[in-house]
């Protein structure tokens, strides 16, 4: 190469996130981001429609026999149904769908992504747990509800 060659551009700088102003507050998230590590997992985005609840439970389903789990169908296909009508009930655009699995037990969980929603009904999480979830939760942050059960396979 030329000593006296000069690039037409400039280098290439890696991209830095924004940095804060003077004086002006720094965003604080109200929870951090779902992370599911060492396990395998599955998800996918629904629109917010009737039909959403038995496609999710034919998303978890078939999933779950990809696994090689075919015992829980009908508490997973259930659950899966339950939490995302629920979800769909609440008005959002779209619902996010995903499952995991590890040490013979499956994770469901469910997000409805609108903001401002109460925690939730209070007749939801026995309802979940009668249908055969081992443990079942909702939380909710300024963005969206989440929803989850967990299943012994």
């Amino acid at each position: 190469m030329d000593a006296a060659h000069h690039p037409d551009h400039p280098p290439k700088r890696p991209v830095e996130p924004p940095r804060p102003s003077p004086g002006k507050p720094v965003e604080v998230r109200d929870r951090l981001r779902m992370s599911l590590v060492n396990r395998r997992a599955a998800n996918w985005g629904l629109e917010s429609a009737p039909w959403a609840p038995s496609k999710a439970r034919g998303h978890v389903i078939d999933q779950l026999h990809s696994w090689g789990f075919r015992e829980a169908d009908d508490t997973a296909g259930n659950v899966a149904e339950l939490l995302v009508s629920r979800a769909v009930n609440d008005g959002c655009r779209r619902v996010s769908l995903h499952l995991a699995d590890q040490d013979r037990q499956a994770l469901i969980v469910v997000l409805s992504h609108r903001a401002g929603l109460a925690v939730t009904d209070e007749r939801l999480l026995p309802a979940v747990a009668a249908l055969g979830a081992t443990s079942c939760g909702a939380d909710t942050a300024q963005d969206s509800r989440r929803l989850w059960a967990v299943l012994d396979l």
